[in-house]
């Protein structure tokens, strides 16, 4: 029985822009709290600060930052490997000093995270981003 399985590849960009968007609008909702509430930014902070990270006042809003400037870039399609290599940055760090002792299923989000960063930086936006649309002009 021969199924043919390699004509998928033709959905390839398409499920690149699918993960990207859905990624990013993730990274984006899961700190939005942090970028509307300086409340919630606060209790960050205070997280952070408990997991020992030195001046967890400017490494809260740097990764708050990072997750919610580069959720944009990926559901935009705009510096994908930029924000694909910033993202896995991040989440290893996550992983490394807040998961690390937790089970598996307690770190799974974060390493999975720092995959797909890693996977945005490898494939870049695709067709359907706009780094894909800059990249054809040229």
């Amino acid at each position: 029985m021969n199924l043919k399985l390699n004509n998928l590849a033709r959905y390839s960009d398409l499920t690149l822009f699918a993960l990207r968007a859905l990624t990013g609008a993730f990274l984006i909702h899961e700190t939005w709290d942090n970028v509307s509430s300086a409340a919630r930014m606060t209790e960050f902070v205070e997280f952070l600060g408990q997991f020992g990270f030195p001046a967890p006042a400017l490494l809260a809003p740097l990764s708050v930052a990072i997750q919610f400037g580069c959720g944009i870039l990926l559901v935009a399609g705009l510096l994908t490997r930029v924000a694909g290599l910033l993202i896995a940055a991040n989440f290893v760090v996550a992983v490394l000093t807040v998961h690390w002792d937790e089970a598996f299923r307690g770190w799974w989000p974060a390493i999975v995270l720092v995959f797909l960063g890693l996977h945005f930086a490898a494939a870049g936006s695709g067709r359907f981003g706009l780094d894909g649309l800059f990249g054809k002009r040229r």
